[in-house]
């Protein structure tokens, strides 16, 4: 049987548990969901105490770990290191966690349906 493969994007890591959930009851175990970032570096829950001073830009504060300063000032121009914009109106803003999914091609159909029904992006 010949594969495809599926990678749909959503706004919540909920959102594409519950996708990964019902493609895995269809018989699919191979399915992956995952964050993913423009900046290096690891997520806003690795930041240090704001109280004491140690971080060195609203972009590392907001978006998490900057690993260079170069990348500091590009994180502080994304319209997220401020938080007052979502970006616009664009469907595809906010959409950091992928799923990835490889099935057999007889249920492509079925699967894309499932997660276009949780919400993703294919």
């Amino acid at each position: 049987m010949s594969e495809r493969s599926i990678l749909a994007y959503f706004k919540t890591p909920h959102q594409a548990e519950r996708a990964a959930d019902q493609l895995k009851s269809l018989g699919i175990t191979d399915v992956r969901v995952d964050r993913f970032s423009a900046f290096p570096g690891g997520s806003a829950d690795e930041l240090m105490n704001p109280l004491t001073g140690n971080i060195n830009s609203q972009a590392e504060m907001t978006l998490g770990t900057i690993t260079s300063h170069e990348a500091g000032v590009l994180a502080s121009a994304d319209v997220g290191a401020s938080g007052m914009s979502d970006g616009g109106a664009d469907t595809s803003s906010g959409r950091n966690i992928v799923l990835a999914a490889v099935l057999d091609e007889d249920l492509f159909e079925q699967a894309r349906d499932l997660v276009h029904g949780q919400g993703g992006l294919v």
